[in-house]
């Protein structure tokens, strides 16, 4: 990435991560910057979930280091970890009978009690990804895009300058895929840095200000969407045949398949 990187909230440096002999990371070194929204792309098992795994602190790394806000991620007591960063899991999955509010409500418990403040942002979380009117409901009984946009509620009541989102719009529908990434968007705007996972190149290239592709553990791209979205890039990371066209409206890549009939 050729931006000026030099105040990195998060950085990784040589990170490696091994499962049964097999390097899923290989020496991956990235910069992250507040402000900025990066998409993570690339195939199935291409590493993208165990990077962010990495860099959010929930996977040690067998080699390498992470650093966050200037301090090896393994110095961070767990509350002010909590405080600073953020995390989306694809596991989302809620096995007690809370409602979906004390679950959204849930992500204020880092921070010291202030009672009308965290009404106020717990009701203003709800409202962003959808889920007032499901504010009673037990979080068992949810769809899976119910229970999804409950989960990402929950992260924005965190309010932390870093934010981890794993696949946010897989179980969600073509409205609320945008809304969660407008979102996203809208939180990097404000200055936080929001990493996100995503398999849909569109709407990486859609909303992200860089796309970081990964292939067999290691980086295949990374830049701003039209440096990384060529036609390629991609057939050499997917194996798919595509066609990179102009979005009529976006101004950005749009990506096709290009199989034969």
């Amino acid at each position: 990435m050729s931006d000026d990187l030099t105040h990195a909230v998060l950085a990784l440096d040589g990170v490696s991560v091994r499962i049964d002999g097999r390097a899923i990371l290989d020496a991956v070194d990235l910069q992250f910057a507040r402000g900025t929204l990066t998409a993570l792309v690339g195939p199935n098992g291409a590493g993208k979930s165990t990077l962010l795994a990495v860099a959010s602190g929930d996977l040690v790394p067998a080699a390498g280091r992470v650093r966050l806000a200037g301090a090896d991620l393994g110095d961070w007591k767990a509350r002010a970890l909590a405080r600073e960063r953020s995390v989306l899991p694809q596991d989302h999955a809620v096995r007690f009978g809370f409602s979906v509010r004390e679950v959204v409500a849930m992500g204020r418990l880092p921070h010291a009690p202030d009672p009308a403040a965290d009404d106020r942002i717990v009701e203003a979380a709800l409202g962003s990804a959808d889920v007032t009117h499901l504010g009673a409901r037990d979080v068992q009984t949810l769809s899976g895009g119910e229970a999804s946009r409950t989960a990402f509620a929950r992260v924005l009541a965190q309010t932390t300058p870093v934010v981890f989102l794993d696949e946010p719009t897989a179980a969600l529908d073509l409205q609320h895929q945008e809304a969660v990434l407008r979102i996203a968007r809208s939180l990097a705007d404000a200055g936080a840095c929001v990493i996100v996972v995503l398999h849909d190149l569109n709407l990486a290239a859609g909303h992200a200000d860089r796309i970081v592709m990964l292939h067999a553990g290691r980086i295949a791209a990374d830049g701003r969407p039209r440096e990384v979205l060529t036609r390629e890039t991609i057939e050499h990371v997917y194996a798919q045949p595509v066609l990179v066209l102009e979005h009529p409206t976006r101004g950005v890549p749009l990506v096709v398949s290009d199989d034969p009939r």
